[in-house]
């Protein structure tokens, strides 16, 4: 079977290649640039828990040194401190998850290079695609001079940012808003007085304050500043952004203290969501699909866990075929969640920029709106939590023999100590991402008990023959406990780590009902190179694309391919002379992963 081709090399395309890599499934990385990321310290992500278990199981193991983990969250208005938290490991607590904050570039690289070490992933630099194609058994694309080539492939999914041109091959329309929030950014080494501490300053007392100023803090001694401000002022020159650097720093140290510029910017943040993430065997993903980061908020992450929820629905399509509510799903969970998400934010920011509308509906405080921007910041509540799949199409019927714990079905399980098959004490997470479900007996004691005969303990014996009948890989594991749960208690997880249900007990023909409905019932039929999959109504923003748009996202001529010397090809598996690729070989390539903005 043909390779998935990737369009795009920045995090979201290089994490999709990866983890399609750790299922078995081939990749071509079509990267439009040279394959190289130039420094840009003031160009940083903030990494949520669960993204950040996600880079680390995709091979970037020194993320700990390339990034900074939070020690606390600091919000100050005017001269007052609001709220302290604490983050990370306390006196044995974890009050809340702490963030990792690291240079974009430096992410980029860590995935470059997991990627250029994978025989399931080539990337390919260079590479401009201006053709794409479909027909009932893959994709055929195009890219253009230097090297025009061919590639044929199962799946395509554009992860070419935000001036996707996968998108606009497909037709597929990207309305929302522009300018939502404007920020002068700055990377500088110097010492702040809370080492190691995110802050967010509202109102700060000095002139060239603004409405508000955050500083978040990197690796040896480097802090990004961002100033939020005003939406249609000034162009900010450099003399005055060097005056905000001055009156912030004297206005949190008494003094302004030695301190090293390393990078600035301005950066313009839009809210836009694409009318569809999957035509045919096409799917979008990361800033292609939408883009967010108003308040806190972070559009790597969502593009991140795109690529952690499709990897393995097409890994399941590219082995064993899939059904079409399997590849649909995509689209209805994680348009969904991030059209909420969206809708989050619109509703907050007439309360925290001093707009009318819902502020005179929400009880005003500096607590409360305080407590809304660090939901953003921090990866909780409405504008910053994981996201939960309730209403997914892949969600079992309730049944009797379904319990409650914890986690609601469809959100993500709590990251719990389990024994392995092979007796070894790993964590829930560590065995995500393999393209298998997991299996979880929760059952006081495991500690004591010998690890080279426990799949012959107890209940084992059947719970080990009813996962042998599912009808997809699955992986049994057992752990001490799980929140919410009591003895004998069966979790079913799917492989990007959400909860499909619960059973108390073994019930091997419920176990088996939830995970027919976890991969979407059997493989379908045959692909309709006609049908589209349109969701007009999960997004409430503004239907109106931007004037730079209107020109690009007109409909194109889809029906023939042409050869670099000019011939007519087929949408088929044929080639044009040259280095173009044969069917069925595994490789990936790169791509530029771009944004308009500086998240």
């Amino acid at each position: 079977m043909d390779p998935v081709i990737v369009v795009g090399a920045g995090p979201v395309g290089l994490a999709l290649s990866l983890a399609l890599a750790d299922q078995g499934v081939p990749s071509v990385v079509l990267d439009e640039g040279p394959g190289k990321d130039e420094p840009r310290p003031a160009r940083t992500v903030v990494l949520r828990e669960d993204t950040a278990d996600l880079v680390r199981r995709l091979g970037c193991a020194s993320l700990r040194e390339k990034g900074l983990r939070w020690t606390g969250w600091r919000s100050v208005r005017r001269k007052q401190l609001v709220r302290a938290v604490p983050l990370g490991e306390e006196d044995g607590t974890v009050p809340l998850p702490s963030p990792v904050h690291l240079p974009q570039h430096a992410l980029t690289w860590e995935l470059r290079a997991a990627a250029e070490a994978r025989e399931l992933v080539r990337l390919v630099p260079f590479s401009r695609l201006d053709t794409l194609e479909q027909d009932p058994h893959g994709v055929t694309a195009h890219t253009r001079e230097p090297g025009a080539t061919w590639w044929r492939g199962s799946y395509l999914v554009g992860c070419d940012g935000a001036r996707s041109t996968v998108r606009k091959l497909l037709d597929i329309r990207f309305p929302g808003r522009t300018a939502v929030e404007r920020h002068a950014v700055a990377a500088l080494r110097t010492e702040l007085p809370w080492p190691g501490e995110a802050v967010l300053h509202r109102s700060p007392p000095w002139r060239t304050g603004g409405a508000e100023v955050t500083a978040r803090p990197l690796p040896d001694g480097v802090w990004r500043l961002d100033w939020l401000l005003p939406p249609r002022g000034e162009l900010v020159t450099p003399d005055a952004l060097i005056t905000r650097i001055r009156d912030t720093l004297a206005g949190w140290c008494g003094e302004t203290p030695p301190y090293e510029l390393l990078d600035t910017g301005v950066y313009t943040l839009h809210h836009r969501l694409a009318r569809r993430w999957r035509s045919g065997r096409a799917f979008l993903a990361g800033d292609a699909a939408h883009l967010l980061g108003a308040l806190g908020t972070q559009g790597l992450d969502e593009g991140l866990r795109d690529a952690e929820n499709l990897a393995w629905k097409l890994a399941q399509a590219w082995h064993q075929g899939a059904s079409e509510l399997l590849l649909d799903s995509y689209q209805a969970e994680r348009r969904a969640a991030v059209a909420s998400r969206l809708r989050a934010a619109d509703q907050s920011l007439p309360i925290l920029r001093g707009g009318a509308g819902l502020r005179t509906l929400v009880p005003g405080s500096a607590r409360g709106h305080d407590t809304l921007l660090a939901d953003g910041h921090l990866g909780c509540g409405p504008l910053g939590a994981p996201p939960s799949y309730a209403h997914s199409p892949l969600s079992p019927q309730r049944a009797g023999a379904h319990t409650p714990v914890s986690t609601p079905p469809g959100a993500p399980v709590t990251d719990v100590r389990v024994t392995a098959p092979d007796g070894a004490s790993v964590r829930l997470r560590d065995r995500l991402g393999q393209g298998r479900l997991l299996v979880v007996l929760v059952a006081p004691g495991t500690g004591v008990w010998d690890r080279q005969h426990w799949l012959t303990a107890g209940v084992m014996p059947r719970l080990v023959e009813a996962v042998d009948a599912l009808p997809v890989r699955a992986e049994l594991l057992v752990s001490e406990s799980y929140p919410g749960a009591t003895a004998h208690t069966v979790l079913l997880v799917r492989p990007d780590g959400h909860l499909v249900a619960a059973f108390n007990g073994v019930r091997p023909a419920e176990l088996l009902a939830a995970a027919d409905a976890a991969r979407g019932g059997a493989p379908g039929t045959a692909y309709d190179a006609g049908a589209t999959n349109d969701d007009e109504g999960a997004h409430g923003h503004r239907d109106r694309d931007p004037a730079g748009d209107r020109a690009d996202d007109r409909p194109r001529s889809r029906g023939e391919v042409r050869a670099p010397g000019g011939s007519r090809r087929s949408g088929g598996s044929g080639r044009s002379k040259g280095p173009g690729p044969t069917r069925g070989q595994g490789r990936s390539g790169g791509g530029s992963d771009r944004t308009a903005d500086v998240d």
